[in-house]
């Protein structure tokens, strides 16, 4: 029986990327999931035998989507075994009328929640010994970055989420761990950086070496490294780490 994953997020960044790596093992099926059709199209394209995997296109707050989604890919015989669930908006808000903060805790945090809650049964259905759930939060729920507000808060509530799923469904052999990955090489962090640099008037090249000055490796991650750190938390290589938030992020946060 194949092992099915989701992933949101997969248009694009480290959700494209573990997509790509997992779909290497021929035992594997996944469900991509996102908002853009187009980018998914193009993701599911780049997969080891395509053919074997899907796609649907929603907004990951939307309960009835995900319902109608996994109707249409998923039956009584499918073996969910993990859910990376990746989905999420970044960028700075401001308090006022054009207020970004609604939009970043809805997606971020709630969009997560729903994601999971609308895969557990699927999940728990599972023929395997131990099942995975994987949360993108950020090293930005280590330490506050102004006019962040919004972004700070949903990825510190994820933490909180992971703890406590953690907690609740241990006794299922269902293990909750998320990543807090800093700078990772997505169009969302050059988006960031370009920000900044328009502000402070530099050169995207001379933000982007001042942004890398601030971590103590000097360097940006690729998308692949956080793909390899989900494929190893999905593989049962180790069941003894669950709640934990992971820091995957060059130096920038040490516990």
């Amino acid at each position: 029986m194949k092992k099915a994953y989701v992933i949101t997020g997969a248009g694009s960044g480290m959700g494209r990327a573990t997509a790509v790596l997992l779909s290497q093992n021929p035992n594997t099926k996944l469900l991509l999931v996102g908002r853009n059709k187009t980018a998914l199209e193009q993701t599911l394209s780049l997969l080891h035998q395509p053919e074997n995997h899907a796609l649907a296109a929603l907004d990951i707050r939307d309960a009835h989507a995900w319902k109608a989604a996994l109707a249409e890919h998923f039956n009584d015989n499918t073996n969910l075994c993990g859910i990376f669930a990746n989905a999420g908006i970044g960028g700075e808000n401001h308090y006022g009328p054009e207020d970004r903060w609604e939009e970043i805790i809805s997606i971020n945090l709630t969009g997560t929640y729903v994601t999971i809650m609308e895969l557990l049964p699927y999940l728990r259905k599972s023929a395997d010994d131990f099942k995975h759930i994987v949360i993108t939060s950020s090293c930005l729920a280590r330490f506050g970055v102004p006019n962040y507000t919004g972004y700070c808060t949903a990825k510190t509530g994820l933490l909180g989420l992971t703890r406590s799923l953690s907690v609740q469904l241990a006794s299922e052999h269902i293990l909750v761990n998320a990543l807090c990955p800093g700078w990772v090489e997505t169009e969302m962090a050059k988006a960031g950086i370009q920000k900044l640099a328009d502000r402070g008037g530099e050169s995207y090249a001379a933000e982007f070496e001042r942004q890398m000055s601030y971590v103590p490796l000097g360097r940006i991650s690729q998308p692949e490294e956080i793909a390899a750190m989900v494929a190893f938390l999905f593989s049962n290589q180790q069941t003894s780490m669950t709640g934990q938030g992971i820091d995957i992020n060059n130096g920038s946060f040490m516990q």
